[in-house]
C-alpha cells in the first residue's frame, strides 16, 4: 500500500535527501536526460526547507520514498520566471508552482500522480493562491535519445485542466547525459485556475 502525504517543516526537511536522490534517478531518463548530482541537488532543494510556503508530496512505500513532488508559490521564483511570464497578464503573485514530480518507474500508473497535483493544489488554495503552473521541457521530436515508445504526458495534464500558456516559456541549463557541458533548455508552461 503506497501512503502519499504532504509534507512540511521538519518531515520536509527530512526527507530531501531522498528527494535529491529520486530527482537525479528519474531526471536521468528522457525527456530530461539529467547528469546530476547530490551536492547540488542538495542547494536546489534548500529552497523547500528554508520556504515555510513550500511543500513537498512524498510518496512511500512502507518506510522507503518512491516518488516526490514538490512546490511553492511562483512569486518565490519570480526570478527564475518573471521573464517568461512578461506580458502575459498573469499576476505571479496569485500562482502556485508545482516545481517536479518524480516517481520511480515500478510505481506509476497507480494514481499517484494525481495524488501529487491533488495535495499539491490543496496546499496552494490554504495559501490563497488562484492559479497553479508547471513548466515541462521541450525536446525536438526527432532528438537522437528519444524512446519509441516514449508517451508524452500532455493528456494527463490536460485532465487535470492544465492548458500550455502560448509562448510563457522558461530557459534552463543543465549538463545532458550524452553531453560534456551544460546547454540551455526550453520548459513550456502549463497553467489552469483553482
Amino acid at each position: 500500500m503506497i501512503r502519499v502525504e504532504a509534507l512540511t517543516g521538519a518531515a520536509l526537511e527530512a526527507a530531501l535527501d531522498d528527494v535529491a536522490r529520486l530527482r537525479i534517478a528519474v531526471f536521468r531518463d528522457w525527456p530530461y536526460l539529467y547528469d546530476g548530482d547530490l551536492g547540488y541537488e542538495r542547494d536546489y532543494l534548500a529552497v523547500y526547507r528554508d520556504n515555510p510556503r513550500a511543500v513537498v508530496v512524498g510518496a512511500f512505500d512502507g518506510a522507503r520514498l518512491v516518488g516526490a513532488a514538490t512546490g511553492l508559490p511562483m512569486q518565490d521564483h519570480a526570478d527564475d520566471f518573471a521573464a517568461a511570464f512578461d506580458g502575459t497578464g498573469e499576476d505571479l503573485g496569485q500562482i502556485f508552482y508545482c516545481a517536479e514530480s518524480v516517481l520511480l518507474p515500478a510505481w506509476r500508473g497507480h494514481g499517484i500522480g494525481h495524488r501529487f497535483f491533488d495535495l499539491r493544489e490543496d496546499h496552494a488554495r490554504k495559501l490563497g493562491l488562484r492559479k497553479s503552473a508547471f513548466c515541462g521541457v521541450i525536446r525536438p521530436e526527432d532528438h537522437p535519445l528519444r524512446p519509441a515508445d516514449y508517451a508524452a504526458l500532455d493528456p494527463f495534464w490536460r485532465k487535470r485542466g492544465y492548458r500550455p500558456l502560448a509562448g510563457v516559456v522558461a530557459h534552463f541549463g543543465w549538463k545532458d547525459l550524452d553531453q560534456s557541458a551544460e546547454t540551455d533548455k526550453p520548459l513550456q508552461f502549463w497553467i489552469k485556475t483553482l
